[in-house]
């Protein structure tokens, strides 16, 4: 609803606007609403502004009145104004808007509405696909109450202003106003703005959920293992920053302190962002390797994608189920060494980009993870063993050049095999892989590049 709610510019009165100039922008048909706009609510025209609606016909413009009051009330105000109208528009809906282009006979592209107030007028603009102006309400000085809707534009508005300050912004929120952009692409604030929102939705998802996530924490280990990982937490590649690295393996080693030895129950789910929680400053997290719109960049907590890729990996060998996945380009920096499938591009970003799974079996299931030197070390534990061996298979590994980027192509399969006969059981696709690479491409193999 914000975007129907952002005008294409503002003005402090209808007498502040530049009308020429729009004229030469290619408009030709200009919406009015009365009350307010042009005069106090219920007043009659004044000699202002009937001189200036002589001054908007002398440019070229054609007029119409698009009122939510009566007819009566409307007349009254065009005693000396040349002008069609529409009464009882109601607006926002955008009928009366379709309905006075028809009237002006011009497209929508050259039509401009010019109102007060964001609720109706612009936002019924917005609906109709036509461009709009609002201007500051006429009010006066006794009055004291202005509505709650009033005050409601008023925050929207304070939202709105600043990022008018500078060519940039301003185009960015014109491009968000018609949905070429979303929100979070207007500016950093923006950004951050969208993503505080993301954390508060999924916060109270969290609340509302009947999903039971895990908990428990014990010293004693459960006998069996079911799978084992390890990673080495620094790579040392051209163009790859090391002390980002370093920092890396720092949020690595507090993150496997939240849930190291955590024990899922039947029935349970293990949330990544339940456990770690956020990855501030203040408890001791580091600027990392984020990835933003597509690029890599440093941010706090940045690198915890390699830990839940190594949690994922360790699922991926079990009978557990995966029930939230968010991926990335698995083509970070090179290879180090054999190619392993899903080797990284397990996405997590606290706490709306969540990796979980659930335990649908009849046994507990443990998982430990801890860090020594350079390596991150994980297993999953269980009771006792089960009836299949998982494995992960790839096909047609490879890169290829689209336009003036390179991609890590590939199918990965999960598959399970019976442990006494090793005949395969199943076997499902879990990842259609089309990574952009995000290192130097001259370090991609040439046997590998189609």
């Amino acid at each position: 609803m914000f975007r129907e709610l952002l005008p294409t510019d503002t003005a402090k009165s209808v007498f502040d606007i530049d009308y020429p100039k729009l004229y030469r922008e290619g408009y030709r048909g200009l919406l009015f609403d009365i009350d307010n706009t042009l005069v106090h609510h219920g007043d009659d025209s004044t000699p202002e502004v009937d001189a200036l609606f002589k001054k908007i016909h002398e440019a070229g413009f054609q007029v119409l009145m698009l009122s939510n009051n009566d007819e009566k009330r409307v007349l009254r105000f065009l005693k000396n104004i040349d002008s069609q109208y529409i009464c009882d528009a109601d607006k926002p809906l955008p009928d009366a808007y379709n309905r006075a282009c028809s009237m002006l006979g011009l497209p929508k592209e050259q039509v401009l509405m010019i109102g007060d107030q964001l609720f109706t007028d612009v936002r019924g603009a917005n609906r109709a696909g036509i461009d709009s102006i609002l201007v500051h309400f006429i009010k006066l000085p006794e009055e004291k109450w202005l509505g709650f809707h009033r005050y409601a534009e008023f925050a929207i508005l304070g939202a709105y202003l600043p990022y008018k300050k500078t060519k940039e912004t301003a185009a960015a929120l014109q491009k968000f106003r018609r949905g070429e952009i979303l929100f979070c692409d207007i500016s950093p604030t923006a950004y951050k703005i969208s993503e505080r929102k993301e954390i508060i939705k999924r916060s109270l998802s969290n609340m509302r959920s009947n999903e039971k996530f895990a908990k428990t924490r014990t010293k004693e280990l459960l006998p069996y293992i079911a799978a084992t990982h390890k990673t080495n937490m620094i790579r040392r590649a051209p163009g790859v920053e090391l002390e980002l690295q370093e920092n890396k393996a720092v949020n690595i080693d507090l993150a496997c302190r939240t849930f190291n030895h955590l024990v899922i129950h039947p029935g349970e789910t293990f949330s990544f962002w339940e456990n770690v929680g956020p990855t501030t400053a203040g408890r001791g997290y580091k600027k990392g390797r984020i990835i933003r719109d597509g690029r890599l960049m440093p941010g706090y907590g940045g690198g915890l994608c390699n830990l839940a890729n190594t949690i994922h990996l360790l699922v991926l060998e079990s009978p557990l189920t995966v029930t939230e996945l968010h991926t990335h380009s698995d083509a970070l920096a090179p290879d180090e060494g054999p190619r392993h499938p899903f080797a990284a591009g397990t996405s997590v970003s606290y706490n709306n980009i969540d990796f979980r799974f659930r335990n649908d079996t009849d046994q507990d299931f443990q998982l430990t993870a801890w860090c020594e030197g350079e390596m991150n070390y994980a297993v999953l534990r269980c009771e006792h063993e089960f009836p299949y061996v998982y494995n992960l298979a790839e096909e047609d590994h490879h890169f290829t050049k689209e336009g003036d980027k390179y991609y890590r192509v590939s199918r990965i399969y999960q598959e399970a095999r019976d442990r006494k006969t090793g005949e395969l059981v199943d076997r499902k696709l879990i990842r259609d892989n089309h990574s952009e690479v995000m290192y130097d491409p001259s370090l991609i193999p040439q046997e590998l590049l189609r």
